[in-house]
């Protein structure tokens, strides 16, 4: 009972400590993170750069409290965009009829059987490299799980006594939809997107690595690990502590995001 509960109060304190970065950055360094300095190239951690420089001389812990909004905007706009399209295309799915369903349904296949990764090269060579067109190829890629788990909750609540008796008291089907429906689907919809967020940050991360994330000088964690990559045989802490961000990120996430599973699904925690 305790060990689960302590993880998710760490998870949650930590979540906090990142939204607070990337909201109010200014509050945790006043040290500007694109400011490079030729004399502290590669500098290890102490004394006034706690994580040490970067190769071009930049603080390292500025450019990840700076990286953190980025960083975690890029994942969590796919996640909300996914969100509502899903639960919009799932609704419609569910609720316009047999043909409606099947057409929507393999489309929704069509998007599946392409590998996620090649489909947001495709959005980002149509509407070039930069954070919307990275938000916007991991939404479309996330999008069909989210439709899918919200047409299965559709159709086991349509059936429902209460929805029944709606019908019977002359309300439309849209009222009984926003009313009844879409209100009591949305919890397995809302657990799916917190534990879809630390994919999507591990994934933003990975299009920033390849050069398809926000353009150079912004700090982001995943371009931070980029830029690094050819000077680990000198130094491991330009690499090591963007690479932990996104690991302890991803980790709070899962763990809250688990959390919301269980309760949603009804199992103690």
């Amino acid at each position: 009972m305790t060990r689960p509960r302590i993880g998710l109060w760490l998870g949650l304190a930590v979540l906090a400590v990142l939204a607070a970065m990337a909201a109010f950055p200014g509050l945790f360094t006043g040290i500007d993170p694109d400011a490079a300095d030729v004399n502290a190239l590669l500098r290890p951690p102490g004394g006034g750069h706690w994580l040490g420089t970067d190769q071009n001389g930049r603080d390292l812990y500025a450019r990840i409290v700076y990286g953190a909004r980025p960083s975690l905007l890029i994942g969590a706009g796919a996640v909300a965009l996914a969100l509502v399209g899903g639960t919009l295309v799932g609704v419609a799915a569910a609720q316009l009829g047999r043909i409606a369903d099947q057409i929507i349904s393999r489309l929704l296949d069509v998007v599946l059987s392409v590998p996620g990764l090649l489909l947001v090269f495709l959005v980002v060579a149509v509407l070039g490299p930069g954070s919307s067109t990275a938000t916007i190829g991991l939404a479309v890629v996330s999008l069909p799980g989210f439709a899918r788990v919200a047409r299965a909750e559709v159709i086991s609540l349509r059936g429902r006594a209460y929805v029944e008796a709606a019908y019977g008291f002359g309300w439309s089907r849209p009222q009984v939809v926003l009313r009844h429906v879409l209100p009591n689907a949305l919890g397995p919809v809302l657990a799916l997107a917190t534990v879809s967020l630390g994919a999507m940050i591990v994934a933003s991360s990975s299009l920033s690595f390849v050069g398809l994330g926000p353009r150079p000088p912004t700090a982001e964690w995943g371009a931070m690990l980029a830029g690094s990559r050819e000077f680990l045989a000198l130094a491991w802490w330009p690499a090591g502590f963007p690479g932990a961000a996104i690991t302890l990120a991803v980790l709070a996430i899962t763990t809250v995001g688990r959390h919301l599973q269980r309760t949603v699904d009804g199992s103690t925690v």
